[in-house]
């Protein structure tokens, strides 16, 4: 049975009152780091049911005994404060989230981009065509060099975000390391060369657009990533497959959280038969940036 709280000054409810409702704004996000995605007509509401369970959670302790509201949110205080220089969950990231959150559910739209992948996929099936070969012969994610340097760099980023969503955070992080320190190094004017995505590594993460998606694709299926190598005019991309519609929707709102600078406003994709892919150029921000253009004339998929 609760105890009496009757005794207690306007001036005391309204100081409960308010460490309440900070506490439960702190609480509710980093639950919802333990809640499963759960999109409902590209609606995102993982985070309305952590502030629900966080409600639930304030409501029981002022039910208890109102004054413990104070020593839990000098604690989730006390907690964020500490986790801050170990570089764990902390206001900014609570803040980011609630940001993400609106982003995902009322700013940032999708822009499926409209090409020959979409009106004629069969003509983009033929390996025939020389520079889709080259490409493909050099693409390998079973190399150990591969493998070490995709697994140390998947770990770099976006581990306080695993539990929520998973393998997306270890393709993102890899994602973010090597557009980040990828730089473009023009090919000799007489031969195209393909560099093996071991060579790429070795040489610091040079080399121009082949290379870059070579190197992408490889690092992330050899951590069980689903890509493919588009080729444009005049360029080549990789591409992250996201999955079906609801998937797709997860892995929006994974990069609108985890890459907040500046916010996301449209994630590009293609889709087909169901199928999402997003952008990874390297000329992009952030996965899902913009093509540069819709000139397909060539598609690498193992």
């Amino acid at each position: 049975m609760a105890i009496d709280e009757s005794k207690y000054t306007v001036v005391q409810k309204i100081l409960f009152n308010t460490l309440s409702l900070l506490t439960l704004l702190l609480l509710a996000p980093y639950i919802n780091r333990f809640t499963p995605p759960l999109v409902a007509n590209g609606w995102h509401i993982d985070l309305l049911l952590a502030v629900v369970a966080s409600f639930v959670v304030v409501y029981l302790l002022r039910w208890v005994f109102r004054p413990l509201i104070i020593p839990v949110f000098l604690l989730v205080c006390t907690v964020m404060v500490v986790n801050k220089f170990t570089d764990r969950y902390t206001f900014y990231n609570v803040l980011n989230d609630y940001k993400g959150m609106v982003q995902g559910n009322l700013n940032t739209k999708g822009s499926k981009q409209l090409d020959i992948l979409s009106l004629y996929p069969r003509r983009v099936e033929s390996y025939r065509d020389k520079t889709v070969r080259g490409m493909r012969e050099k693409i390998n994610f079973q190399d150990s060099v591969v493998r070490n340097f995709s697994v140390k760099h998947s770990l770099d980023y976006y581990d306080e975000y695993f539990y929520k969503y998973g393998k997306i955070t270890r393709f993102l992080s890899l994602f973010r390391v090597i557009n980040s320190q990828f730089k473009y190094v023009l090919d000799s004017r007489r031969d195209e060369y393909f560099a093996t995505p071991q060579e790429t590594i070795q040489n610091g993460l040079g080399g121009d657009c082949d290379d870059h998606s070579i190197l992408m694709m490889s690092c992330l299926q050899s951590i069980g990533a689903r890509c493919r190598i588009v080729l444009i005019k005049g360029h080549a991309y990789p591409e992250l497959y996201c999955g079906t519609k609801e998937e797709f929707e997860i892995m929006k709102q994974a990069i609108i959280t985890l890459f907040p600078r500046p916010a996301v406003k449209e994630i590009y994709y293609h889709e087909l038969k169901g199928e999402y892919w997003i952008n990874l150029d390297y000329s992009a921000r952030h996965p899902g940036g913009p093509y540069l253009n819709d000139k397909v004339y060539g598609l690498i998929e193992l």
